[in-house]
């Protein structure tokens, strides 16, 4: 695993050095780009020291100046039309099915940081803990079996969950470039190689984990996650419900809001402890609420995707109402869920239960509405910064489901 993660990475471009003669010069101010590779050559009196390239380079000098390199595609690009100059340069896609040079060990923990999707990872980390911590009736429930339980849930899903937004990804490399370019496979860090590799393992992973556990509530929730996921976002025929809106919304609606509180509920109620699956009126409480949280991720995501999505045709809630809209929209769903969270505190019979309910959600439904206000729709910088807010909000949300009783 480890040299899929560190030796599979693209490495950035450099600078080529070739053992070449003297009065070879650069190439002229003014370009600046060649698909796949940038080549920089200059001249030296006596090049003593050679260089071992994947290509080989033959160097013809009469009149004017020729460079020829063989390389996969054998395509010959004008660059200097003055000293005709012409070059035959690696052609090959951005995504090459080839494996990438290997990067140092940082570098590549950045980029696979980065295919995580690290605030999903967090989020689906943190709703796990909580709801697990429902099934909890007394002290000696924190047992070493109940951690035990917990950490197996934890790690079987976050490996389909950077199964499903790595899938997402490999789908989207296109629009990616467009919305979110500093991603491994839109950058180029990645191929599609490399990220089917990463995909394709952590599903077996994850399904491997979830068998050998033998929880059947554990099993069923990565299973229906993996469906909806794939779904979600691959591009064949009857599939890549992302492009209905409603579909879509349908699809992190499932996710997040019933097949994680309920399937990981029950995970601990029924394999953990070995009790009858009783929903309990937290769980239900949780389940409603994140209902609302869930819709207002699946529309606010695409708020500042708007340009890519309209390019490659993603008929969202945002390309179809605009912006504004569905900001406003996002921002009523989530203060009548804090309503609502309010009221069921302010009636719960635990004097420690409704207060910190209370106090808790009226803080974040004012939080929320005083960032709303000084938001500049027009700024994707300012909508992103938001949207981690929404993030924020959502994990705090999930420090105080635990509380309700």
């Amino acid at each position: 695993m480890e040299s899929l993660l560190i030796g599979s990475f693209q490495k950035s471009s450099s600078p080529l050095s070739f053992p070449l003669t003297a009065d070879l010069c650069s190439l002229p101010t003014g370009f600046h780009h060649v698909t796949g590779h940038v080549l920089k050559c200059k001249a030296f009196g006596n090049l003593k020291r050679h260089c071992a390239v994947p290509t080989i380079l033959r160097v013809q000098r009469s009149n004017s100046i020729h460079q020829h390199c063989k390389s996969i595609g054998q395509r010959s690009i004008k660059l200097n039309q003055r000293k005709n100059l012409k070059f035959i340069v690696n052609s090959a896609s951005e995504h090459s099915i080839e494996s990438e040079p290997s990067r140092s060990p940082s570098n590549a923990l950045d980029a696979f940081y980065r295919f995580s999707r690290p605030h999903t990872v967090i989020g689906t980390a943190l709703s796990i803990i909580s709801v697990s911590l429902l099934a909890v009736q007394k002290s000696s429930d924190l047992s070493p079996l109940f951690f035990t339980g917990v950490l197996e849930a934890i790690v079987a899903a976050l490996f389909m969950n950077i199964y499903i937004v790595g899938l997402n990804q490999i789908s989207d490399i296109e629009i990616d470039k467009v919305n979110k370019p500093y991603l491994p496979l839109a950058s180029g860090e990645y191929s599609v190689t490399t990220g089917v590799m990463i995909v394709t393992s952590f599903a077996i992973l994850s399904f491997w984990l979830g068998w050998i556990v033998g929880s059947w509530p554990l099993f069923w929730a990565l299973f229906i996650s993996f469906i909806l996921g794939t779904a979600y976002s691959i591009n064949l025929p009857f599939f890549r419900w992302k492009r209905f809106a409603v579909v879509a919304a349908m699809c992190i609606f499932a996710v997040r809001a019933v097949i994680v509180q309920v399937a990981f509920y029950l995970h601990v109620q029924m394999y953990v402890y070995g009790r009858p699956a009783v929903l309990t009126k937290p769980v239900i409480f949780a389940t409603a609420f994140m209902s609302f949280f869930s819709v207002v991720i699946a529309l606010f995501k695409d708020i500042p995707d708007i340009v890519g999505d309209k390019i490659y045709g993603i008929q969202s809630f945002t390309v179809r109402l605009g912006q504004e809209k569905v900001f406003w929209i996002c921002i009523a769903l989530l203060e009548m869920a804090y309503a609502v969270a309010i009221f069921v505190g302010a009636k719960s019979t635990c004097t420690w239960s409704k207060w910190t309910t209370v106090i808790g959600h009226t803080l974040l439904g004012l939080l929320l509405w005083n960032r709303a206000k000084s938001i500049d729709l027009k700024s994707k910088a300012s909508i992103t910064a938001f949207y981690m807010f929404i993030w924020k909000l959502f994990y705090a949300e999930y420090l105080l489901i635990p509380l309700v009783r």
